[in-house]
């Protein structure tokens, strides 16, 4: 009895040091980041730093807004390709896909999760790239660079999709068979909603990878630092303006790069929040 209360003291103690261990790290992170970031800000001005459309640091130009524009761009077209692909994927892998093709789906779907993002963007420059340059005009662009994020974050959404589908009791389908659903509206009607927390759970991680995506957008996304005129524009998001340029950045510059990741992480707390937000309003209703 005294060995078994001195194990859980012990586990509770790990637990509790690999907690604080964690949230160490990322007020490290906040602190560094921000830190640097608010005096680059000061002096840059905030409104020209967020608002500016020009971005020469030869010229002390440090204007991120062309960039954001890119980012929310990329993301959006990503969401708007990636998401209904992958929840209908994973409602077919749940409820519609045969056990032998299951075990082969199942495996590709994880060796999509392990791929290097430079073999995405590889396959995107060698393949996406001159497809959608030989169908639409346009090589490098927003929409080439949404189409690869989409299909970078499918494995994520379908995880996540899958298991909340499977987690849901199966007495919730068997009772709108029973009172005359059809499958597709047990499924859609019923299933779906009941696992919508671990959908959203999907959903915002895949956004999470979208947005902080850089290797595979730098290859086949243009790189130019303009507000693009059209989805078959080149663009410049806010992680490839940091990789391309920090490794030379000094002073100034470098400050404004780092200003530039504390933009992208308030980007993606403002997205977690939202959706934590929409969840609770959900879960009043």
């Amino acid at each position: 009895m005294v060995k078994s209360k001195i194990k859980d003291y012990i586990m509770r103690a790990v637990f509790f040091l690999a907690a604080c261990l964690s949230i160490i790290a990322v007020l490290l992170i906040c602190w560094f980041i921000f830190s640097n970031a608010f005096p680059a800000i000061g002096r840059i001005g905030a409104g020209e730093f967020l608002l500016g459309k020009v971005w020469r640091p030869l010229n002390d130009k440090y204007g991120i807004f062309p960039m954001i524009i890119g980012s929310l761009y990329v993301t959006a077209g990503a969401i708007a390709m990636g998401v209904p692909a992958g929840v209908l994927c994973a409602v077919f892998m749940a409820r519609y896909c045969p056990r032998r093709l299951y075990k082969i789906m199942k495996p590709a779907v994880d060796l999509l999760a392990g791929i290097p993002s430079v073999v995405y963007g590889f396959f995107g420059l060698m393949v996406i790239v001159p497809a959608v340059r030989n169908i639409f005009g346009g090589g490098k662009s927003v929409f080439t660079a949404s189409l690869l994020l989409a299909i970078m974050i499918l494995p994520t959404i379908i995880s996540i999709t899958e298991a909340a589908l499977r987690a849901v009791p199966q007495s919730y389908y068997d009772g709108a068979l029973a009172l005359g659903a059809t499958k597709e509206r047990a499924i859609f009607g019923v299933t779906l909603p009941a696992a919508s927390s671990g959908v959203s759970a999907g959903i915002i991680l895949g956004i999470g990878r979208a947005i902080g995506e850089t290797t595979a957008i730098v290859m086949i996304a243009g790189n130019q630092p303009v507000i693009p005129q059209s989805i078959f524009s080149g663009v410049r998001t806010l992680t490839a303006n940091i990789i391309l340029e920090m490794g030379y950045a000094q002073d100034l510059h470098r400050e404004a790069l780092i200003a530039t990741a504390a933009v992208l992480f308030i980007f993606v707390l403002l997205i977690n929040l939202l959706f934590s937000a929409v969840k609770g309003r959900e879960n009043k209703i």
